[in-house]
């Protein structure tokens, strides 16, 4: 069976941890060391450093804040939207990271297939319901929506959250299909 480094990580240039600036190779340094891997994602954008700070200063923004929303339930909003957009590496990858979060090993695969046929709250599919609509008709967004989030408890910045995720990813989804971004085979296995 094939592995992993025969084939490229992204159809674009990948620069090595000598060719970072310091900054972003003590990142991925520390990524590494937790991990036990580089996220292909890091290694990918690190091509162009300017956009790999902003990127990542607005993805801890979204993902690492307390609030209402759990880590867990954040990325469920990641791979549902990221299954719709077709982004096979952020379905695996951020699968792997709801799997530990939720602490199911069933939960990325349910939501990623059929969010509405998977063993989740009806307040986390109206969740993923807002998602979904931010995701393909935002332009259909109305009052009725933050409506409808509210009655499940969620208010008008939980909204915004919901909302940023999933537009965040959209464009993460993009980037990761354009640049042909392979999954790292360890996110496979993990929190199974």
């Amino acid at each position: 069976m094939p592995t992993q480094t025969q084939f490229p990580i992204s159809r674009f240039p990948v620069p090595t941890l000598e060719e970072m600036p310091d900054d972003i190779r003590e990142r991925l340094l520390v990524v590494q060391e937790k991990a036990g891997f580089i996220p292909n994602v890091f290694l990918t954008l690190a091509h162009r450093p300017e956009e790999f700070r902003a990127f990542m200063a607005y993805h801890d923004a979204l993902m690492d804040k307390p609030g209402v929303l759990t880590k867990a339930e954040r990325e469920m909003i990641v791979v549902v939207t990221s299954n719709a957009n077709q982004c096979q590496y952020c379905v695996v990858a951020h699968g792997a990271i709801l799997r530990i979060r939720a602490k199911n090993p069933l939960i990325a695969d349910q939501v990623a297939i059929n969010y509405r046929k998977a063993d989740i709250t009806p307040r986390q599919k109206a969740m993923l319901d807002f998602a979904m609509k931010v995701a393909f008709e935002a332009y259909a967004v109305g009052d009725d929506d933050l409506a409808s989030l509210a009655q499940h408890g969620f208010g008008k910045e939980e909204a915004w959250d919901i909302a940023a995720i999933a537009a965040f990813f959209g464009m993460s989804n993009r980037m990761a299909n354009v640049t042909s971004m392979r999954p790292n085979d360890e996110f496979y296995t993990m929190g199974r």
